[in-house]
């Protein structure tokens, strides 16, 4: 399991106050976590920094538009 004591938890900047806020801990060594802002204590989805990048890079490419 990873430790996210240190995580500084940004919400995302799209949420404005909506319903569906996501909350992202970016400045840990190796990992980045994401987790519900209304729901924090329900954990969170932890990715390896490269595979967080690469995703973030396809949803700026479109990859993922319906």
């Amino acid at each position: 399991m990873d430790d996210l004591s240190q995580a500084r938890w940004k919400k995302a900047s799209y949420s404005n106050g909506g319903s569906a806020c996501v909350e992202v801990a970016g400045n840990l060594d190796t990992i980045t976590a994401v987790r519900d802002s209304k729901r924090p204590d329900d954990g969170a989805i932890v990715f390896d920094r490269g595979s967080f990048a690469r995703f973030l890079d396809d949803v700026k490419e479109g990859s993922f538009d319906l």
